[in-house]
Parts: structure tokens; sequence; C-alpha cells
């Protein structure tokens, strides 16, 4: 156990900064099934409206650092190609 008033201090902002991560990147992950899911339905209409706010809350994670840069871009290149599949066909 941390014996100094910093290291105390420490412990509250870690605490602190360990739910505000938490919940940050179960938001993503959430925003991120329903777009799958959507893709997955073949709603294409859904899946375009959803697009724009799943890549806008890929991007902000990558710059929190809950994710890394190149996690957010395979993320969005991957939804990317499946909603360009599914409009194709």
């Amino acid at each position: 156990m941390a014996n100094t008033v910093s290291a105390l201090k420490r412990v509250r902002m870690t605490e602190r900064r360990t739910a505000i991560n938490r919940s940050r990147k179960s938001r993503l992950r959430h925003q991120i099934r329903a777009l799958r899911r959507l893709i997955e339905q073949k709603d294409v209409q859904g899946a375009t409206k959803t697009l724009p706010a799943t890549f806008s809350l890929v991007d902000r994670a990558a710059k929190w650092g809950i994710i890394k840069k190149n996690t957010a871009a395979r993320y969005k290149s991957r939804l990317t190609t499946r909603l360009q599949k599914l409009t194709a066909a």
C-alpha cells in the first residue's frame, strides 16, 4: 500500500482514470458492434448513417490512448471494406 501523500493521490487518480477509460472502451465496443450488426443485417442506410459516428468515436479513442492509432485505422478500414462490399452487392 502507498505510504506517501503523493502516492495516495496517484492511487486515487489512477482509479478515476481507469473508470473513465473503461467506460470509453465499452462505448467504443458497443458502437462498433452496432455497426457490424447493421452490416450483417444488410441495412445499408442504417450502416451508412452510423458510420461517421463510429469513425468519430474510433478516432477519439485513439487520441485518448484507449486504442492505438494502427488499431483505429484497422477498425476503420475493415468496417469501410465491409460496407462497400454490401453496397456493391
